[in-house]
């Protein structure tokens, strides 16, 4: 899952950025998370599977979910207060809620194969 976080400089869409990438780690989500600005919108939506508002750029959310709808992006207007939330779990839960909470585990490593026999088994089931 590829999340852009939106403001009008990229200062506080950074730091929104960087927790809720923290988080989504924590929490063993395959989540991607990066800033962008008002006017950089227009190439980083091509990146991302959702975006996140920042609360001032309330007016421009229209054409947001306009420019977003083609590529099949989900569109967050984040809350005035988000910036309160220091470890980005409040930000993540947002986004899980706007996609259904999918984006899954990070994947894990495969298992060892199982040994293989090269014997023939006796009566009992046995390998000899």
């Amino acid at each position: 899952m590829r999340i852009l976080v939106v403001c009008g400089a990229g200062a506080s869409s950074t730091f929104v950025a960087q927790r809720v990438r923290h988080a989504a780690h924590d929490q063993g989500l395959a989540y991607i998370a990066f800033a962008g600005t008002e006017q950089s919108l227009p190439i980083d939506l091509d990146a991302a599977d959702v975006v996140l508002v920042g609360p001032h750029l309330g007016h421009a959310l229209e054409r947001i979910e306009r420019d977003a709808a083609p590529r099949g992006t989900t569109v967050v207007l984040l809350p005035p207060d988000i910036f309160t939330d220091l470890d980005g779990t409040r930000t993540l839960a947002l986004v899980r809620a706007a996609v259904g909470g999918s984006g899954g585990p990070l994947p894990a490593a495969e298992p060892a194969p199982a040994p293989q026999t090269t014997s023939e088994p006796d009566s009992d089931g046995h390998d000899i």
